[in-house]
Parts: C-alpha cells; sequence; structure tokens
C-alpha cells in the first residue's frame, strides 16, 4: 500500500501528463514530443519506432496535425512548441490518442516506457472520469434551468393577471376586509 507522500507524488505525476493532453478534431491526444518526454526518448526515436510499425498504428491511433492545427497550437497559451523545421517546411507533430500512446510502450521496449505507459493510460482514465463529473454538472445545471424557465412562465401569467385586476377601476372601489352588516 502506497504511503501519502507517494499517492501525492504519483497523482502530481498524473496532472503534469493531463496537462499534455489536447482536444484536436474531437479527440483527446497527446503529442509526440510530449510522449517522447513522457518515454525518455527524443521525439525523433520516437517518430521513428511508429513508423517502423505502422501496421500497429492505425488513424484511430496516431495522426498528424494539419498546417493549420499545428499553427493554432503554437499560438496557444498553453503549448509552447518549438519552430522545428524539417526540409524546409514547418514541423507537424503527431498526436496520438489513448491506444496510440499505450501502443508506443510495445515498440520502445524499454522499461522505462512500460512504466510511463501506465501513467498516460491513468491520466486518460482520470480525464475522462471528470468530463463525465462536468457533463453530469452541465445536465443538472440545464435540468434546473428548465424547472426555472417553467416556474418563471407560471409567474408571468399570476403576474399579468395581477396586473389587470389592480387596474380594474371596479376593484379599487371596492372594500377589502369585514364590512358589518346593518340592522
Amino acid at each position: 500500500m502506497p504511503t501519502k507522500s507517494e499517492q501525492k507524488a504519483a497523482l502530481a505525476v498524473i496532472e503534469k501528463v493531463e496537462e499534455t493532453i489536447y482536444v484536436i478534431r474531437g479527440e483527446r491526444v497527446m503529442l509526440d514530443s510530449d510522449l517522447a518526454e513522457i518515454y525518455q526518448v527524443e521525439t525523433r526515436v520516437l517518430n521513428q519506432a511508429v513508423k517502423r510499425n505502422l501496421a500497429r498504428f492505425p488513424s484511430d491511433f496516431v495522426f498528424q496535425l494539419t498546417e493549420d492545427e499545428a499553427a493554432k497550437l503554437r499560438n496557444s497559451s498553453q503549448f509552447v512548441m518549438s519552430s522545428k523545421r524539417h526540409r524546409g517546411a514547418v514541423y507537424r507533430p503527431f498526436a496520438f490518442t489513448e491506444h496510440g500512446a499505450v501502443m508506443l510502450a510495445s515498440v520502445l521496449k524499454s522499461q522505462t516506457a512500460v512504466e510511463a505507459s501506465i501513467v498516460v493510460v491513468r491520466a486518460f482514465v482520470r480525464m475522462r472520469a471528470m468530463l463525465a463529473l462536468h457533463q453530469d454538472l452541465a445536465d443538472r445545471v440545464e435540468e434546473l434551468e428548465k424547472v426555472t424557465d417553467y416556474h418563471g412562465q407560471k409567474f408571468g401569467v399570476v403576474s399579468d393577471l395581477l396586473s389587470q385586476i389592480l387596474r380594474d377601476p371596479k376593484f379599487l372601489k371596492r372594500k377589502i376586509g369585514f364590512v358589518e352588516a346593518k340592522s
């Protein structure tokens, strides 16, 4: 059983990995440079391993960013990407889905890669759980808005009727309260 300090350290590592998960094309992905850092290899080595094992990396595991996506990512305040140039063009990183990131451990074949893949999986799982929680909260807020709108409409009807009654001249002349009967 890990101690509290070990648990805190593990959580800190997972949170650091979570910061490198982006949503691109509607997918949660990690970039090749971030994965290379986590797996403790050069980005070039990581990408070469992928190219040597293309059959293990279908398009739903890995894809290369378009120039537009890479430019948006470079301009993003949350991301600092080097402006490496390869063969005259600005480097466009590869994006790995959760499955692609885990598959990397099998092609890199190091103990570090195996251990790092566990952290990566935990980060993706934790992020999925947080997104599910946020969706649940969003659903609850939407339900409350519906209830509020319904009550707001009913209150509007009551308010309109009360305004009509108060504007009626007969109502203003009529006395309200207990009136003694004359004998």
